[in-house]
């Protein structure tokens, strides 16, 4: 089984940054790829960006120069640099890890509010 824990969620104005973090931890394999998708009320859950254990990354176009995803292997962890955030980006934000073939582990999910 595997654990996903995320955190730096928060609340913060519009133009600030934040940083989101999430460590996973029991039996991990490797090849996997972790990332990070996000949820409005009424809304489905879209892809924010992923990362893989190769360090390969894939993020949504719309996001580009704002979030930077990256991943520390030694420590089974993901961030998401968030800059320059906009009142649309308020979601939840949850983290996930998946290996090929294999149905994804989820986080809680950490939400961020960004005030107009």
């Amino acid at each position: 089984q595997v654990q996903l824990v995320e955190s730096g969620g928060g609340l913060v104005q519009a133009g600030g940054s934040l940083r989101l973090s999430c460590a996973a931890s029991g039996t991990i394999f490797s090849p996997n790829t972790m990332g990070w998708y996000r949820q409005v009320p009424g809304k489905s859950r879209e892809l924010v960006a992923s990362i893989t254990s190769g360090g390969s990354t894939n993020s949504a176009d719309s996001l580009k120069g704002r979030f930077t995803i990256s991943r520390d292997n030694a420590k089974n962890t993901v961030y998401l640099q968030m800059n320059n955030l906009k009142p649309e980006d308020s979601a939840v934000y949850y983290c996930y890890l998946e290996r090929p073939g294999r149905i994804p582990y989820w986080g809680r999910g950490t939400q961020v509010t960004v005030s107009s």
